[in-house]
């Protein structure tokens, strides 16, 4: 029992060994003891933070532009935007605070905290869905019943809401690679690209739905 929780708690505890072979040992095994140089991998994440920013900021462009030109907004007889949008954005914002206690775990050596905050960010990710099918559902019935779902206002806020929970989806997929090499012990605190990557996209994903919200909400 004392050695379960001694490796929970440091996950890269090498002998204070000598020698030229100990990177060898160690390294060929998990990837442990290498210290992270900047290379394509954070070349791409950097491209695709990019590439994912101009798409959102296209689409919010194209939102005010029809908003501006629409008067009034939301037009007669539209319904109002879900309040759950405000449970939304507390549950994405957990999200990122939790794939945050990941990456301190990790630096840490903390081998359950890096898998508790990521578990926990999975689980938020599919609590945050989960609201938004709902507000999907009430959103579309506040409407007359003869009203068929179509305009800018109801497009709009489906595209901008949808292309957001696509992205949730399409980082939920590559965290559970991640979870996965995490319960294997492939990550210490000198080797951990996978949660640093995750970090950093699931943080993008806050910032573009806190903004999103503001959009759309107000």
């Amino acid at each position: 029992m004392s050695h379960r929780v001694k490796a929970c708690t440091v996950m890269n505890e090498i002998p204070p060994e000598r020698g030229q072979d100990l990177p060898q040992r160690y390294e060929s095994a998990t990837g442990k003891g290498d210290i992270l140089i900047p290379g394509a991998g954070t070349v791409g994440m950097v491209v695709l933070i990019v590439s994912l920013s101009m798409l959102f900021a296209a689409s919010m462009f194209a939102f005010g532009l029809i908003r501006y030109r629409t008067q009034p907004w939301p037009p007669l007889g539209m319904p109002e935007i879900p309040q759950t949008l405000w449970l939304s954005t507390v549950v994405i914002l957990l999200a990122s605070v939790a794939i945050q206690y990941a990456m301190n775990s990790v630096r840490r050596d903390s081998e359950c905290g890096l898998k508790r905050g990521l578990w926990l960010t999975m689980f938020l990710g599919g609590v945050f869905l989960a609201i938004q099918g709902y507000n999907w559902w009430e959103f579309v019935s506040g409407l007359p019943s003869y009203y068929h779902i179509q305009g800018a206002y109801l497009g709009m806020f489906y595209v901008l809401t949808g292309l957001h929970a696509l992205h949730v989806i399409g980082g939920m997929i590559p965290l559970g690679i991640v979870i996965w090499r995490a319960h294997r012990g492939r990550y210490s605190r000198n080797f951990h690209p996978g949660v640093r990557y995750s970090a950093v996209y699931w943080h993008f994903l806050d910032v573009v739905w806190v903004v999103l919200f503001v959009m759309i909400y107000f």
